[in-house]
């Protein structure tokens, strides 16, 4: 008797900023000029790698399109993505280039500042994506037609580019911007067939030139301006998925929150997951939801 063959798990390609990731945390409450005891953690982390390693852990196999240079923190870090279960095989390196970084400050009463240097990532350019051009995963007359998660750290032409190619236009894109400073850079995806927008209240107030009262206000918004789809998130309170389906609301589980970084790439990655599994709007945003209170808690490990 033959046994069953095992269906592979869904590939989801991650497109953006893979970088180390130097986290300092403290239980007290900061303010500016604070010095406190804390813990100081190095991981490989960035928007592209937070959703890749969330998603792992939701069922999926993540694909990584970043670029890291060659020198000794970049022959770590690639080292490091590996044993983690990341396809690194598609990543450009750079001779000239340095690996980039990221460094946060977190205090009981949440992030207090963050540096990113994604600067040899924006210099790479349209380098980290021959392999969706050249053939190796997709091209302009051949279109990858899985499932894309695209970041904000990418400069606004290349964004502009991509939302334009016919390399991607098979693609289910997930866009989230790297932070609220780059919301901004997302506007060419409003219009987009087949993108979905995830972003938190500020951003989506950023894109819309507006302020919204909820996230579902801010949500049906984005959708209104052009978005394929939105989905709105907002702390503690309800986060939101405006599209086709109509408006879908949720209220998050109630958590003690230990730590912020990340969270909302590894909610993004849950929700992509979980949609993968079935068409349920409602169901996605429930598991999103948990598995981003259980990150935020400390109950999920890195």
């Amino acid at each position: 008797m033959q046994e069953a063959s095992m269906t592979p798990a869904p590939r989801i390609l991650c497109i953006g900023a893979v970088l180390w990731d130097i986290i300092g945390r403290s239980a007290s409450h900061m303010r500016q000029g604070s010095d406190v005891p804390g813990r100081i953690t190095r991981l490989p982390g960035g928007v592209a790698m937070n959703i890749a390693l969330a998603a792992a852990r939701s069922g999926l196999q993540p694909v990584l399109l970043t670029a890291i240079g060659r020198d000794p923190e970049g022959e770590e870090l690639l080292a490091a993505c590996t044993r983690l279960g990341m396809d690194m095989s598609h990543v450009y390196r750079s001779d000239d280039l340095p690996t980039d970084r990221y460094m946060a400050v977190e205090g009981a009463n949440g992030l207090i500042a963050a540096i990113a240097d994604a600067h040899s990532l924006e210099a790479a350019g349209d380098k980290i994506l021959r392999p969706l051009t050249d053939g190796t995963l997709g091209s302009a007359r051949a279109p990858h037609d899985g499932l894309i998660a695209l970041d904000g750290n990418l400069t606004l032409p290349l964004l502009r580019d991509i939302a334009a190619s016919p390399a991607f236009a098979a693609a289910r894109l997930a866009v989230a911007p790297a932070s609220p400073g780059k919301a901004e850079r997302l506007r060419p995806f409003l219009g987009h067939a087949t993108a979905t927008l995830y972003v938190n209240l500020e951003e989506a107030g950023l894109l819309c030139q507006a302020e919204f009262p909820d996230s579902a206000a801010a949500a049906r918004a984005l959708v209104a301006r052009g978005a394929a789809r939105a989905v709105v998130t907002d702390g503690g309170r309800a986060a939101s998925d405006a599209g086709r389906h109509g408006t879908v609301s949720l209220l998050p589980p109630a958590v003690m929150v230990t730590r912020v970084t990340g969270a909302g790439d590894t909610f993004m990655a849950a929700h992509l997951a979980a949609e993968a599994a079935g068409p349920d709007p409602q169901g996605a945003m429930e598991r999103a939801l948990a598995t981003a209170a259980a990150y935020v808690s400390g109950d999920n490990a890195l």
